[in-house]
């Protein structure tokens, strides 16, 4: 229709102002640890317990007996108790390497020469399958942590053919198959050349620029490899007549299947569970945390709410945690859950002694060490705090928000703790109460459950209390966001009052949901006079009163002689 009048008349047009604006992208917690495969450090998302243990495993084997990281049961806790999304970064002691296909061959070509190279995605010694096929197509080092190929419906007369991806340990007439890729093609001019459909890029951390590199064409599509190489490439593939090039025919991966190899990397165990140490957590040192403590630190490309880092302990392994910290207090958009003492630390009075030394309301403690039942070995394990305490802040923000405290029967319960380590009395809650760090105590006919919220602010503040720098986070996180869309916009009463108009409604509700008892937003000519706006600034101030929570709850009972009159 016509949106200019040219001559005189009325033009009624129409201006949509009922875009949504979208809510911040923000993954719900952070884990740095060892696991048993996948990338090394490389975050990756996960959005379930299964593609966790797809991506990373869970149990392995060593010294004639079977275990699982701190990593795998805190990703499980948190996953069971309503978490969404949660960000993976592997560490490791020492050099990684991918595995690589054994020889997917052409037809008219040797085994050196193959058509085509995949790459696992996952690192280390376990990714390799290599070992002779035996009569029903078992492979002796397969596994279910790693993977093998399958090339099906070869032919050349579409330059066609498909891909399994098949699980390491299956059998010929018994296939686990994890991926089925169809219609591939050597022709990269085409939607399904084989790189572009399952993808090519390769991640690797520099820790010289402090970010995770990529080198290759197309992202990876496939959850366990990417095609490495394409040696035999086929363009324009049909000549003019719609007939194959015999130059390209021989080309085309013949039917076989194969495994992968050549990668290095073994994870050593020594120190697991509660016999953790200071140079030895989890078969690693605290110092292989060190380039992912420093890359979680970049606020553009990594986000998230709540950090965890179990089988670091504060009083073993302090340098790492102080960094820690320091990104977190930097970042501004997280807490840090920290645990303070290792295992078999006896009086709550340690624990205070540790906590001390820690000042921000930026991060947590909780004691003791909880005993749990392994979700994939079966039996039970000593872990620390911080391995649960995830899946409380998932409850928590499924059933409330993440305003309300992460505590109590309500919200802080532990259903999946057998015991903690030590059953704290009255007195023991409160030395823990008034040196910031929360207990995790059982009561008669209750479960476990978390009885504080306590940052580790030493200052008496509403900022001392988890809910409200919670609070605080989703505040910042949100406003900020609205905010980044105003850089290099006009400096006008216009753009203020679009600012308002988002901020104030989403305000407003947060109030609705009793996160706020009241707030109020100034953005206006008393802020932003002529000489701020000359310096090129817009401010905004927002004023808040977050509500607080009922801990200490006084019950007086009155008892009356009878005939007495009730108050009013």
């Amino acid at each position: 229709m016509a949106e200019t009048l040219i001559s005189p008349g009325v033009l009624a047009r129409e201006n949509d102002q009922s875009f949504i604006t979208a809510q911040p992208v923000s993954v719900g917690a952070a884990i740095i640890g060892p696991t048993v495969k996948g990338p090394v450090e490389t975050p990756t998302l996960v959005t379930s317990y299964s593609e966790y243990q797809n991506k990373f495993g869970t149990t392995f084997v060593s010294g004639g007996d079977a275990y699982t990281y701190f990593t795998s049961i805190t990703a499980y806790n948190y996953f069971a108790n309503g978490g969404t999304s949660l960000l993976v970064a592997r560490v490791v002691t020492g050099s990684y390497t991918f595995a690589s296909s054994s020889a997917i061959s052409a037809s008219t070509l040797a085994a050196s020469q193959p058509s085509i190279v995949l790459e696992t995605i996952s690192k280390g010694t376990i990714m390799n399958s290599t070992s002779t096929e035996g009569s029903n197509g078992q492979l002796a080092s397969g596994s279910a942590d790693n993977v093998r190929w399958e090339i099906q419906n070869s032919n050349t007369a579409s330059g066609t053919f498909d891909l399994l991806i098949r699980r390491g340990d299956d059998l010929q007439n018994n296939k686990t198959v994890l991926e089925t890729w169809t219609n591939l093609s050597l022709d990269p001019k085409t939607p399904n050349y084989v790189a572009r459909t399952i993808g090519d890029y390769t991640l690797n951390y520099n820790s010289v620029t402090n970010q995770v590199e990529v080198s290759g064409s197309f992202p990876n599509r496939s959850a366990y490899v990417r095609v490495k190489s394409v040696n035999l490439l086929t363009p324009d593939y049909f000549d003019n007549n719609g007939t194959p090039k015999p130059a390209y025919t021989s080309s085309i991966p013949v039917v076989a299947s194969g495994s992968f190899g050549g990668a290095i990397g073994t994870f050593g165990v020594s120190n697991m569970y509660q016999t953790i140490t200071a140079t030895n957590t989890q078969g690693v040192s605290s110092g292989s945390y060190a380039n992912m403590v420093n890359l979680l630190a970049n606020t553009d490309d990594y986000k998230f709410k709540v950090l965890l880092t179990p089988g670091l302990v504060d009083s073993l392994h302090t340098g790492v945690c102080t960094s820690i910290i320091s990104n977190t207090q930097n970042r501004g958009d997280n807490i840090y859950v920290l645990d303070p003492v290792p295992f078999g630390t006896t009086t709550a009075a340690s624990v205070v002694a540790q906590a001390a030394t820690r000042n921000t309301s930026y991060a947590a403690n909780y004691w003791p060490w909880v005993q749990v039942q392994d979700p994939d070995l079966g039996k039970n394990v000593w872990v620390p705090a911080s391995t649960v305490i995830g899946g409380v802040y998932a409850f928590n923000d499924k059933s409330a928000e993440p305003w309300f405290a992460p505590a109590g029967i309500n919200r802080g319960g532990l259903g999946q703790v057998i015991r903690p380590e030590q059953k704290l009395s009255q007195a023991n809650r409160d030395t823990l109460y008034n040196g910031k760090v929360n207990p995790i105590a059982s009561f008669p006919g209750t479960r476990v459950v978390v009885y504080r919220q306590k940052t580790l602010q030493t200052k008496a503040s509403a900022l001392d209390r988890v809910n409200v720098r919670r609070l605080l986070i989703e505040l910042k996180s949100y406003i900020s966001q609205v905010a980044l869309n105003l850089v290099f916009e006009q400096n006008s009463i216009a753009t203020r009052n679009a600012f308002l108009a988002q901020v104030n409604p989403y305000l407003e509700s947060v109030q609705q949901r009793q996160g706020l008892y009241a707030f109020k937003v100034v953005m206006d000519d008393s802020n932003n006079t002529a000489d701020v706006i000359d310096r090129n600034q817009l401010i905004g101030q927002i004023y808040i009163q977050p509500t607080k929570t009922a801990e200490f709850i006084y019950l007086d009972f009155n008892i009356l002689p009878t005939g007495a009159t009730f108050p009013a």
